[in-house]
């Protein structure tokens, strides 16, 4: 009998100390948004690279599974059903789209607020300095190599900061957040306007 104990109880250990390793403010928003079905807040977002910023604002609208919706002031588009991914600009009424195993976009990175968030699988170092979490990534492969947090408490995410293998940076602050509310899948599937250029995006 006592055989039979020690496979669950190596388990239960090592994962007691996988999450001793993991700062329990990082601990928070993983609970939060793990038990999130559906999100709605406002966005504002700035991107900098090589000494241009560009600031814009918007709503995001997120429902699991890996379905997220960001619509910009302006019209442009972001959103995936979890398994293609569009970028449309209305002003160039252009439409990329790219799967979503295949986006360098650093938007990318944010489905974290699906719920599928695991620091100790998804990062191999997660720190806090001052009242940001700071989490690195496993593979430097990827289109980011940090992630910045601002949490409250409560784990709700107040600000995120992306940035990328290129040095470029994105940075987001969130508001209004509100969980687990009424949303429609189908404002996850997008149509390209009539007219407008599509372009495939391959990696």
């Amino acid at each position: 009998m006592a055989a039979r104990k020690v496979g669950p109880v190596i388990g239960l250990v090592l994962a007691a100390l996988v999450a001793a390793d993991v700062p329990q403010a990082a601990l928070a928003v993983e609970q939060r948004y793990n038990a999130s079905q559906s999100l709605k807040m406002q966005f504002e977002q700035s991107y900098a690279q090589q000494g241009r910023t560009r600031r814009e604002t918007g709503s995001l609208t997120l429902l699991k599974p890996g379905r997220m919706r960001w619509d910009y002031e302006g019209g442009k588009v972001f959103v995936t059903d979890g398994q293609v991914l569009w970028l449309y600009v209305p002003s160039a009424n252009r439409a990329e789209r790219s799967k979503v195993k295949q986006s360098d976009d650093l938007r990318a990175p944010l489905a974290f607020l699906l719920g599928r968030l695991n620091f100790a699988r998804d990062f191999r170092e997660v720190r806090t300095e001052g009242n940001e979490i700071v989490a690195i990534p496993k593979s430097e492969k990827g289109p980011y190599r940090e992630v910045r947090f601002v949490a409250e408490p409560d784990g709700r995410i107040a600000q995120v900061k992306v940035t990328g293998q290129d040095a470029s940076v994105m940075e987001f602050s969130f508001s209004a957040e509100r969980r687990n509310v009424p949303v429609d899948a189908r404002l996850f599937r997008f149509t390209p306007p009539a007219g407008a250029e599509i372009v495939e995006v391959e990696q």
